[in-house]
């Protein structure tokens, strides 16, 4: 016959089983989770990061054509400005060989 003590340790036994079965269970579940969690975490930041991204790239295309118009601008003036120089430059040697 068993006494009471061999009873108690079978069934402690049994229970520390159960429970260690029981947190195995959850810590797979909870990695599933996490692992779902991070998944979308990082889609949400690709995405994010995508768009701004896509405004950055207008933003700087726009600044480039403004640049360029800035320096068509500034070279066609400049070359309109010496070419007034020069006419000017003509018509006082002009002046000054006649008289």
């Amino acid at each position: 016959m068993r006494t009471n003590g061999e009873s108690k340790n079978s069934v402690l036994l049994i229970g520390l089983g159960l429970a260690a079965i029981g947190a195995l269970m959850a810590a797979l579940l909870a990695r599933k989770e996490t692992r779902e969690s991070l998944r979308e975490r990082g889609s949400e930041a690709l995405d994010y990061l995508s768009l701004q991204g896509k405004k950055l790239r207008e933003t700087s295309e726009a600044i480039v054509e403004k640049g360029k118009e800035f320096v068509s601008h500034r070279c066609c003036s400049g070359d309109a400005t010496t070419a007034e120089k020069k006419q000017s430059h003509q018509e006082e040697r002009r002046e000054t060989l006649s008289g």
